[in-house]
This record gives structure tokens, sequence and C-alpha cells, in this order.
């Protein structure tokens, strides 16, 4: 996350542990919470919400990696990381969402493509999904 494909004139964002923050966050580059945060997110860079981190949010970003806790919807254009110590207990869409085993996700899950790729359907109510599951876009035919 921290310098591997940095924009220029960008700098990261660090919320420490101890730190608690209120307010809209918006950042060009990449934002990692270890401490507490309450208040929307928005990101062209990645989310990375530690061990510890609690993120009482919603969450837009290229790519989210949850260690800690997040309360609130997440949006991503890539991918979205739930850690086996991760919980996001809200709603998210991605393009690729894994879930480690240990993780949890409590809430709804929309998958949908990237650039040339269609959305792949309906929400899918999720509840509690722990068990190392990893969802990927499946391809279907429909009648009609």
């Amino acid at each position: 996350m921290f310098g591997s494909k940095r924009r220029a004139g960008t700098t990261d964002t660090l919320i420490g542990a101890g730190t608690e923050f209120n307010g809209l966050m918006k950042s060009e580059a990449d934002v990692r919470i270890e401490g507490a945060y309450h208040g929307d997110i928005e990101s062209k860079g990645s989310i990375v919400v530690g061990k510890g981190g609690v993120a009482r949010s919603n969450i837009t970003a290229r790519d989210v990696t949850i260690a800690g806790k997040v309360y609130g919807d997440v949006h991503t254009l890539g991918k979205l990381v739930i850690t086996a110590t991760g919980q996001l207990h809200g709603n998210s869409q991605a393009a690729v969402l894994h879930v480690q085993e240990g993780g949890i996700l409590n809430g709804g899950s929309r998958m949908d493509g990237g650039d040339d790729r269609k959305p792949a359907g309906p929400d899918i109510p999720v509840s509690g999904i722990s068990a190392g599951a990893v969802l990927t876009e499946k391809k279907t035919k429909q009648a009609g």
C-alpha cells in the first residue's frame, strides 16, 4: 500500500492507534486507519483498516482491505479483502470480494465487473460469512 505505485504529488494518510477522527475525508492517496474514524471516506487510492482500526464509515475507494471493523457500506472499483480478523457490518460492492477464513461480512454483496464487464446481477444477501468464502462473478444464461 505505502510506496509501491505512488502517484506524483500525493501523500499517504495514517490515522494512528489512539487517534479518534470525525468528519468527511476525501483523499487522492492511500489511507490507513489504525485508530477510530467516524465519517464517510472517499479515496482514489486504497483504504486499509488495520487490525485495531474501527471505521464507522461509508467507504468509496479503488481497493479496500479490512483487518479491523467497518460499520457502513463499502464501494470499490477493484478488490475488497476482509482478512481473518476483519469485520464488515454493511453492504459491499466490488469487482472482486475475498473473505478470508475467520473474516465476517454481515450485509448484502454486489459484484460489479470492471470497465468492460456487465454487472454480476442482483444483490446477494449475505449474513455472517466467516468460513473462508471467496465470492466471484458467475456467468449465467437468462431465458428470453
